[in-house]
């Protein structure tokens, strides 16, 4: 079965997650990805949790394989002469350059747009930063919770209500979000550059998907600066479209248009006598009493635990959701059903599974091809793909300029 990138090569120079999760996304879509890394490795090498099982497994860095697997690995020191050729060897085989370096880096190493457009023409350029490679912070380097968390207003909005804390996100949300943006950016620069034959140059940062994701908000705050209120829960427009905790202290969330629901709700949930108090007869009415309505939610709810409250709600026709744990996701059947998470064969260490990209074929073959490389597995065979001789290899490695790591 035919892979939708399976003719073509990326060379990725980056760390961390955000640009490693939109390379990965591309070996899942069957590009061949070569990953190159300093001499140390990737800086998130060894930076995952360990997972709390036993066997051979307990040691394999999971976290550092869902954004590398599938990739060929080439450890190079990019500080000398010898360095600097081995990347440009490797993008004139390449159909697109993919990295996070800030400008003043890329051009320090030869690595800029002009310089290996000049070796390839046709090449797709592709960055991601921070905030972005023009205005005042184009230099500063940038996490997903301060660029896209916090700089782009997501973190201020998240809060519960007026004085609410401040939220942490969970690890990578942020990088993979704009992983997604990457990829999109560069499939159609690829279609472009097919279609005109010159080199295209795109980007994207953590700090524009951000704002991306909130566009529903700042539509309207671009236009009237006003800041976003934030509502505590027993503050919402709509009672019918907030958060709820059952029975046995699980959560479930509803979100339906009132008028229409309102009755459909306080008849699952056993209030049908709300619905003869002319205070709450109205959207506004509900809003202005929101916390009595809230307090009497809370109280029915707790008559049952969060799947029984699923069983009824589905009857009555509800719109909603369980807020499941993680270790709930990785076991539900709709997660089971869609194949969120496939399986990767390791050489070593047998099967286990992994997250699948976001995005299904119906007849392309799209998942994991392996799992991450071991850092500089692949050193020896790529500078031999690329007209290195044995004992140039050779004297490269001794020069301290490659590692063909263990």
């Amino acid at each position: 079965m035919t892979s939708p990138l399976d003719d073509v090569r990326v060379v990725e120079i980056d760390s961390w997650m955000a640009a490693p999760s939109a390379a990965a996304i591309m070996a899942d879509l069957g590009a061949d990805v070569i990953k190159v890394e300093p001499l140390g490795g990737d800086p998130m090498r060894g930076l995952g949790r360990p997972p709390k099982i036993d066997g051979e497994l307990r040691g394999h860095d999971f976290q550092f394989d869902v954004d590398n697997r599938g990739k060929r690995s080439i450890a190079v020191a990019l500080d000398t002469a010898d360095g600097v050729e081995i990347v440009r060897r490797l993008c004139r085989t390449a159909d697109v350059f993919l990295c996070n370096l800030l400008p003043q880096r890329q051009i320090r190493f030869g690595l800029d747009p002009e310089t290996l457009f000049a070796d390839h023409p046709g090449l797709v350029h592709a960055t991601l930063t921070g905030y972005g490679t023009d205005g005042p912070d184009a230099w500063r380097p940038g996490y997903d919770v301060t660029a896209f968390f916090g700089r782009s207003g997501l973190y201020d909005a998240m809060r519960e209500g007026s004085d609410g804390l401040v939220p942490m996100a969970r690890p990578a949300q942020g990088d993979h979000t704009t992983g997604l943006a990457l990829v999109a950016a560069v499939l159609a620069a690829l279609r472009l550059a097919e279609r005109t034959g010159e080199g295209q140059v795109v980007e994207t940062s953590l700090y524009e998907t951000a704002v991306w994701t909130q566009a529903t908000d700042f539509a309207v705050t671009a236009v009237d600066r006003a800041p976003v209120r934030r509502r505590a829960r027993d503050q919402q427009i709509i009672v019918t479209a907030n958060r709820f905790p059952c029975g046995d202290g699980n959560w479930i969330v509803m979100n339906m248009p009132e008028d229409s629901a309102w009755p459909r709700v306080c008849r699952a949930i056993g209030l049908e006598r709300l619905l003869a108090d002319e205070r709450l007869s109205t959207v506004k009415g509900r809003f202005d009493n929101m916390a009595e309505v809230i307090t009497e939610f809370d109280a029915a709810l707790e008559a049952r635990s969060r799947d029984e409250w699923g069983v009824i709600f589905d009857e009555h026709g509800l719109i909603w959701g369980p807020v499941l744990g993680l270790h709930e996701v990785v076991v539900d059947p709709q997660a089971e059903a869609v194949g969120l998470f496939p399986t990767i064969e390791h050489p070593e260490l047998g099967e286990y599974r992994t997250v699948a990209s976001p995005m299904r074929f119906g007849d392309g073959a799209v998942g994991p091809r392996g799992p991450a490389p071991r850092l500089g597995e692949h050193t020896h065979a790529l500078l031999s793909s690329v007209g290195y001789s044995e004992s140039e290899i050779v004297g490269l490695i001794a020069d301290g300029a490659v590692s063909a790591g263990r």
